[in-house]
């Protein structure tokens, strides 16, 4: 989508947005399938790489508008399910993906979703069962585990593993806060959850069972430090970090008295040659 064209449907957008509720809904309607239609093409993102931000990403706030947009000018309606007496009901104009063998996209049977208006690229691998909301995107070549999810609007780069049960959330309201951001090659290990607008830069390591938010404490071991994120910004995990879950003692009277600790993500080391060696494994699968 050319920079003006984007120009003009997000101005669109803001305007429709500004509306009392109801008001033009055959235009809303109309807009957020265009939206809708971009966002499944990879041609508009809801946030993407900006190397003047602080965190290296900025938000499209106007997307997430469309999307809010596209939710209350939708009608619910049935949509087939494995019984006739009980159809699955969704908005109708939030319809599921069609993907064709032309994509290159593996989404193997067994019970996933994806609906439309997301952006899955060549080679990627849907195992069952996992869900892939609207307005997310997952480069080329990444592999979705079961159990796991990809939330509204959140951004995966390309060689991702999201394993087994790993959560990425979803971001739509506030507009202009930061979704979920996976960089290239990164190792998300199962039930591990990331949320708030966390920010994983290239080929970190996220060990499975760490939770970390975008206002999460990250204690950095190699480098001794302690990394917060800046008013307004998220918690950033620093290209090719290791981060496994922790444990940090409660320092107050009571959390002392009764040996209480907190759980804390920390940053062991960073990736080398051992390291890769191991993630190398993932190719195999593919």
């Amino acid at each position: 989508m050319t920079d003006g064209a984007a120009a003009g449907l997000a101005a669109e957008i803001e305007r429709l947005a500004a509306l009392p509720g109801g008001g033009e809904r055959a235009q809303a309607r109309a807009v957020f399938a265009r939206l809708r239609a971009e966002l499944s093409a990879g041609r508009v993102r809801a946030a993407e790489p900006d190397p003047a931000a602080p965190s290296g990403w900025r938000v499209n706030a106007w997307v997430k508008q469309g999307i809010l947009l596209g939710f209350r000018s939708g009608e619910i309606a049935a949509y087939p399910a494995a019984s006739p007496e009980q159809p699955f009901l969704d908005k109708d104009n939030l319809p599921l993906k069609r993907l064709d063998a032309a994509s290159k996209v593996r989404l193997v049977p067994g019970g996933s979703s994806i609906r439309d208006g997301a952006y899955l690229g060549a080679g990627v691998i849907c195992m069952p069962p996992m869900y892939v909301n609207i307005g997310a995107y997952v480069g080329e070549g990444s592999l979705i585990d079961s159990h796991a999810l990809v939330g509204s609007c959140a951004q995966v780069g390309s060689r991702v593993h999201v394993s087994a049960a790993a959560q990425i959330g979803g971001v739509l309201e506030p507009v202009g806060a930061l979704p979920v951001i996976v960089e290239d090659d990164v190792l998300v290990g199962g039930n591990t959850g990331l949320y708030e607008g966390a920010v994983v830069r290239e080929r970190a390591v996220i060990a499975a069972g760490t939770v970390l938010t975008g206002s999460t404490p990250l204690y950095d071991l190699p480098n001794g430090r302690l990394i917060r994120a800046a008013p307004g910004q998220p918690t950033v995990v620093p290209p090719g970090a290791v981060v496994v879950p922790g444990a940090r003692a409660v320092t107050a009277p009571a959390g002392r008295e009764w040996g209480l600790s907190l759980a804390t993500p920390v940053i062991v080391k960073y990736r080398d040659d051992r390291t890769d060696t191991r993630t190398e494994l993932e190719a195999w699968i593919r």
